[in-house]
Order: C-alpha cells, then sequence, then structure tokens
C-alpha cells in the first residue's frame, strides 16, 4: 500500500541502466543482467510480486539474468542501491518514492549506468534515468462506476491520504464515474491527514465511520496502509468498500468489491525493452490502454478473487463497455494531477 505514496515525487524522469555504448548489442547476445531493488521485502506483497515478475520475464526475453535485492529499512535500500550499481548490470530497476533521491544521486555519480524507476520518478529529468508512472486516476474511474451502479442509498464516498491534487486521483475520478452512470450520486471525500496519514488504521476508520453515518454505502479506499481500518468500518455496517494496487478482496470477503490495480509486471519489463531500445531519460505513463491499469474485475480469475464484483457479471459488462470507450479515446477522464 505503501506504493501509493510515490505520487509525491511523480513527475519527473528516471535513469538508464545499459550503459554502455553496446548495450542493446550486448543485451541481444545474450549477457543482458538485470537488477531489481525493492523498497520492502517481497514476501506476500503482490504489488513488489508483480515486479519480481517483470525482471524475470525481462531476462528470459533477452536471455538474461536477474537479482532481486529485498530492503528491510532505509538503510538497507541505500545498502542494495549502492550494491546493485557496484554489480553493474544493464538496467538497475526501482520501485518507489522511497528511491528517488538515492537514484538521484547515483545516477549523477554513474551517468553511464541504466536506471528505471517504476511507480515514481525523481524530481528533475536526468539522461540515464526512466520512469513508469501510472494513470490511477483511469482506473479509480470505473471503481467509480461500479459504485455508482451498485449503491442503495445513491451515496458513494472516498477516504483519501492528503487533500492534494496527486492523492485527489483516487477520490475525485470515483465521484465521476459514480456520477457517469448514476447522475444523481450524491458523493462526498475525507481525508486521513495527521502525522502519518499513509499508516493510520484508526483515522481512516474514522473518516470511513463518518461518511457511513450519513448513508454512504460505497466507499473508495485511498488510505495507503490505513485500508484495513476502511474495510473494518464498511464491514461492521454492511457497506462495500474498493481497494487499491493490488486485489484486497481476501481482507475483507464480502466487503471489498474490487480493486484499482496497478501492473508492475507490464511496466517492468516495457520499461526494460525501452531502455535497452535506447529510449533513455524519459517518463511513460501505463493506463487501461497499455494494460498497465485494469481492476480485479477485469482480470483472469475474477471468480477466485473473493471480490463482490464476481457476483454482478451485469456490472461488469458495462464497466468493460467504459474501459474500452477510455481506451478508444471515447471517453476521457479528468486527471486531477494534470498540471494547468
Amino acid at each position: 500500500m505503501a506504493a501509493m505514496t510515490v505520487l509525491l515525487v511523480a513527475g519527473a524522469t528516471a535513469c538508464n541502466a545499459a550503459a554502455k555504448d553496446d548495450a542493446s548489442s550486448d543485451a541481444s547476445a545474450g549477457s543482458a543482467s538485470f537488477t531489481l531493488v525493492t523498497p520492502d521485502a517481497v514476501g506476500q506483497n503482490e504489488f513488489l510480486k508483480l515486479a519480481v515478475t517483470g525482471v524475470k520475464a525481462a531476462a528470459k526475453a533477452h536471455n538474461g539474468t536477474e537479482k532481486v535485492f529485498e530492503s528491510t529499512d532505509a538503510a538497507s535500500q541505500q545498502q542494495n542501491v549502492q550494491a546493485a550499481v557496484d554489480a553493474k548490470p544493464d538496467v538497475v530497476v526501482l520501485v518507489g518514492f522511497e528511491f528517488a533521491d538515492l537514484v538521484a544521486q547515483q545516477a549523477a555519480a554513474h551517468p553511464k549506468q541504466q536506471f528505471l524507476m517504476i511507480d515514481a520518478c525523481t524530481t528533475r529529468a536526468i539522461d540515464n534515468v526512466s520512469c513508469g508512472v501510472f494513470r490511477e486516476h483511469e482506473g479509480v474511474f470505473l471503481a467509480g462506476a461500479e459504485a455508482g451502479l451498485l449503491s442503495e442509498s445513491g451515496k458513494v464516498g472516498a477516504v483519501d491520504v492528503l487533500d492534494t491534487p496527486v492523492f485527489r486521483r483516487f477520490s475525485d475520478p470515483f465521484a465521476a464515474g459514480a456520477q457517469h452512470v448514476a447522475a444523481k450520486t450524491e458523493t462526498g471525500t475525507r481525508f486521513v491527514g495527521g502525522q502519518s496519514p499513509f499508516d493510520d488504521s484508526a483515522r481512516a476508520k474514522e473518516q470511513a465511520n463518518d461518511l457511513l453515518s450519513k448513508g454512504y454505502d460505497q466507499l473508495m479506499a485511498a488510505a495507503a496502509a490505513g485500508n484495513y481500518g476502511v474495510f473494518e468500518a464498511a464491514k461492521a455496517k454492511g457497506a462495500f468498500a474498493y481497494g487499491v494496487d493490488v486485489n484486497q478482496c481476501p481482507s475483507a470477503p464480502g466487503t471489498v468489491v474490487d480493486n484499482v490495480i496497478k501492473r508492475t509486471d507490464i511496466a517492468v519489463e516495457k520499461g526494460v525493452e525501452q531502455v535497452l531500445g535506447g529510449q533513455t531519460g524519459t517518463t511513460t505513463s501505463y493506463g487501461l490502454k497499455e494494460g498497465g491499469i485494469s481492476l480485479t474485475g477485469l482480470e483472469k480469475g475474477v471468480d477466485s478473487s473473493q471480490c463482490v464484483i464476481a457476483e454482478h457479471p451485469d456490472v461488469l459488462k458495462k464497466i468493460e463497455a467504459l474501459r474500452d470507450q477510455i481506451v478508444s479515446g471515447e471517453l476521457t477522464v479528468d486527471d486531477p494531477a494534470a498540471v494547468g
């Protein structure tokens, strides 16, 4: 869930790993190597597990090798980044905003090393840093449409981390999606705030209860690690919630309807391909069209996902139609974080 905080530093460019001039030829010759550095232990973290899948796929595609350095705290993050750079792989791949400053420093010190940041960027464009970011607002819009179609009270809300344009990507489009399919839907957003907005289940639960007490029966949970507080509140009131980043339905079966998921595997695999092809120092955005953003309900295996949406195939058909409209460009979802 900490991956959500990534957006605080989004909007720059990342780094490049295949430093040598003949990196592409080396990769095609079968000597490509890739190192993935994660901000936390992978374990059962589905978000990070997808990143591992992506780097393994990239290695397989180029007859190369991959290594994964798992971090546990700020000190190990720094150590792992240094170890990755010392190994001189074709691409150093890093997931998360936690690495933004470290990558900027290392990229300047090692201009021939290519870096690829996923779900985050350095605060300024750097020639050997490439980024893969996500258009979360597109998926949130679809989740909102589900909520609008399923709400019995006609009230759809969201519990968001902070009241900033970047984080409103997880709440404003939810309201817009609901009103797109049910124009009279009443919407509302509450913000966690406080000293630990990304890891405060108690405050998140309080905000959820405030909405629930006013009759809201569908809640977008965009409170990072505090999502579990939102789920608890919704479950106690017989209401429903929506998760982010990965499938959170198993954590609250019967309560979580669906999830806005980020396909970090796709961003890693495609990002590595771009870097090896010489397209470096750029930021690539992944949304519904690129397959980087989706809903659990739109992916294979929804029947075994433990998501409530699996019980509503009629709703999913309507959501699929909306997705296709967004992909084709017929429907545009406003991005609260867009400049200007």
